[in-house]
């Protein structure tokens, strides 16, 4: 069965085309710049790689265009080999708590919760309406980022805020990267020779958004990042968690709307904010090699926090069979990898660092004697829709 998975932006389409169940990828790509004259489509098939320069205008355009290259290419034969269409949807609210075939009523309820997301839901559904125009006859499932977390606990997702504005407006800890926790969690419990059922895992996907999540038993118990992408961990260029009165603070000092303030919270913090050079963790680490004292802090104090959410969910879990590393600098940096498990040591856990000099590749990387097993397990969020879509496609 092909099925394709994609990631819808504002302007941007990411895809991959898989053959389920056996998880074999046919081909994958990027359409960019959607909306101007020189958009960029590349598409990567068989070893070769594609790249076309082109105006597209919309996303309806850039589905059009992905679906002739399939066919074009001899990556399928017809466009009816195609059986399902997977879509990320970053924010479901309380509403989903599984991923969910697409209808009238899916879509409407995606909107409704899009002011909880307003960058990402309405991309998203774009890129849904685009696909169900090309392929009106093939199922279309929605994969949310929230709905890994939605087996919280109360005391985990609430605030200590006045209650009813978690009834009003919905006020509470919904977390993200979901679809990415599920994977390697389930990939992890897979590599400790366990059923996800009997593993105790701790997820750390590191990119340039960051967050964690305590999986117990396959359920999301905790997870970092908040009511929005911002809480959590320092991030490429987000602050994560800080005290909240600093925003009216710097309101005031700096003559700036709250709306300026958040913006430079989400813009210009974290790894940015700190060093003054860069939200890219491979310029911070040349940086570092040259003794620049502001990278170090940067990096010195994301892993602080990286190391001190762990430590918390270790205890919150009653242990910790395996600490996952995965995204762009989970899986490539190893420097990073190595800071943070350096801060804890007071849980028994050591590193291999010859094993840890290892990029993008799934490996156990602590040493035999370590209590807990650190693996690096690269994610695959586009498996996990399609995985979804499969089983719904049924």
């Amino acid at each position: 069965m092909k099925i394709i998975a994609v990631n819808a932006g504002s302007s941007s389409l990411k895809f991959q085309l898989l053959d389920m169940p056996k998880e074999t990828l046919l081909a994958s790509g990027v359409v960019e710049r959607i909306g101007l004259n020189d958009s960029i489509f590349t598409i990567k098939y068989n070893g070769e790689r594609n790249k076309e320069i082109t105006s597209i205008p919309t996303h309806s355009v850039a589905v059009e265009m992905l679906l002739e290259k399939l066919v074009g290419l001899n990556i399928l034969k017809t466009l009816n080999e195609i059986e399902g269409v997977g879509h990320r949807v970053v924010h479901g609210g309380e509403l989903f708590k599984d991923s969910v075939v697409i209808n009238a009523e899916v879509i409407k309820a995606i909107e409704d919760v899009s002011d909880l997301a307003p960058l990402h839901n309405p991309a998203n559904l774009t890129g849904i309406k685009a696909f169900q125009e090309a392929l009106p006859n093939v199922t279309t499932v929605a994969v949310f980022d929230t709905a890994f977390h939605q087996t919280m606990d109360p005391v985990e997702y609430m605030y200590s805020v006045p209650y009813d504005w978690y009834t009003k407006y919905g006020v509470r800890k919904y977390g993200f990267h979901g679809t990415s926790h599920k994977y390697v969690s389930l990939r992890a419990a897979d590599m400790l020779g366990k059923k996800p059922e009997e593993a105790k895992i701790i997820v750390c996907h590191i990119g340039n958004g960051a967050s964690l999540c305590a999986v117990k038993y396959g359920k999301s118990m905790d997870t970092s990042m908040g009511f929005t992408p911002l809480a959590g961990i320092a991030m490429g260029t987000r602050s994560g968690d800080i005290d909240p009165a600093i925003v009216q603070f710097i309101s005031q000092k700096e003559n700036k709307t709250l709306d300026e303030v958040i913006h430079e919270l989400n813009q210009k913090s974290g790894y940015l904010g700190l060093s003054g050079l860069s939200s890219d963790s491979r310029d911070l680490w040349e940086a570092v090699e040259r003794g620049d004292k502001k990278s170090i802090l940067a990096v010195e104090k994301q892993a602080k926090m990286i190391a001190d959410y762990i430590g918390a969910y270790y205890i919150s879990l009653e242990g910790c069979d395996a600490i996952c590393f995965t995204a762009g600098i989970g899986e490539n940096a190893s420097e990073t990898r190595k800071l943070i498990v350096d801060r804890l040591k007071a849980l028994g856990v050591e590193l291999d660092y010859e094993k840890n000099l290892t990029r993008g590749e799934e490996k156990i990387i602590s040493k035999d004697s370590s209590k807990i097993k650190i693996l690096l397990i690269p994610t695959n969020e586009e498996v996990m829709i399609a995985r979804d879509t499969l089983r719904l496609s049924k």
